[in-house]
């Protein structure tokens, strides 16, 4: 599938404000700053035709719910965001894992919160979630670890943690995944002097201390589990040395069982889980718990 580079630019403000496919070409709008951005004319249509149909579609369902129920079944593929020498902004909507699904529903979700339905401003909110403090500078300010991911976006006011008497354990992180491993990383390993500044944001967390629920308490019914709601993040925290977490997803009931929904790796594609969290936690030894956040609307 033919993928575009497109350069947002700062132009004189009388030239259009909407981004809008053409014949497989977008029509240049004004930006705030000069940005690649990598995408498919069949990614920025789909994403218009899901935010035009929000309005009229969505009901009272929970947005975060009702936008990842549209790319239910799109395939899983993971470093969808490796591409290119650069880091640059990647729009990728028909291929997710499950980092890139979460943001992906995370951007339509506060698009539609705040009124906005362009392609354009979906690249705005995907930007400003992926990457520290919203800005996109090289491969070190992607917002690579969950934790740096989730405290960013509550500081942007995205989101907000989800704590109560149910988040029983605690996780003190040790993060250094990344920087003992840096081969197994492809712009760490063509440029090692990258490895020095994520080894620093990583030891800015080391003994920093966060609540999660443990999995035993995972079978619980929406009374028993009162933090967690349709439509909310769920980070899987694991026990695997140098990491916070393992996968996301994001929440929901049926009948008074908690789910998720999620870019599986062995599904192969996006799928509401017909498995009970619980069950899918319970056969996996290196999952401690979760940790919920909550996209403010």
């Amino acid at each position: 599938m033919k993928r575009i580079l497109f350069l947002f630019v700062t132009l004189h403000a009388s030239l259009l404000a909407f981004l809008l496919p053409l014949s497989g070409k977008l029509e240049v709008a004004t930006s705030i700053c000069a940005q690649q951005v990598e995408y498919t004319p069949a990614d920025s249509a789909r994403i218009v035709s899901i935010l035009k149909t929000a309005e009229t579609e969505r009901g009272n369902e929970p947005r975060m719910y009702y936008f990842g129920r549209q790319l239910e079944n799109v395939p899983y593929v993971a470093h969808t965001l490796e591409v290119g020498e650069k880091e640059h902004l990647v729009v990728n909507i028909h291929e997710l894992d499950c980092s890139t699904f979460m943001e992906t529903v995370t951007a339509l979700t506060l698009c539609d919160v705040n009124g906005k339905r362009t392609f354009k401003d979906f690249c705005h909110y995907l930007q400003q979630i992926r990457y520290r403090q919203g800005k996109l500078t090289d491969y070190t300010s992607r917002l690579h670890y969950f934790t740096w991911w989730s405290e960013d976006n509550v500081k942007k006011g995205f989101v907000k943690a989800m704590d109560d008497d149910t988040f029983t354990a605690t996780q003190t992180l040790r993060l250094n995944f990344m920087s003992q491993h840096p081969n197994s990383y492809k712009h760490l390993k063509a440029h090692p002097e990258f490895v020095k500044t994520i080894r620093r944001y990583e030891q800015q967390y080391d003994g920093t201390r966060w609540p999660y629920i443990p999995k035993s308490k995972l079978g619980g019914s929406p009374r028993e589990l009162p933090a967690i709601h349709t439509g909310d993040i769920i980070s899987i925290i694991t026990k695997k040395e140098g990491l916070d977490n393992s996968h996301v997803g994001i929440a929901f009931w049926r009948k008074g069982k908690l789910h998720l929904m999620h870019a599986s790796s062995i599904k192969k594609r996006v799928i509401l889980d017909l498995q009970t969290f619980y069950d899918y936690c319970q056969a996996q030894q290196s999952v401690l718990g979760i940790r919920v956040y909550r996209v403010i609307e």
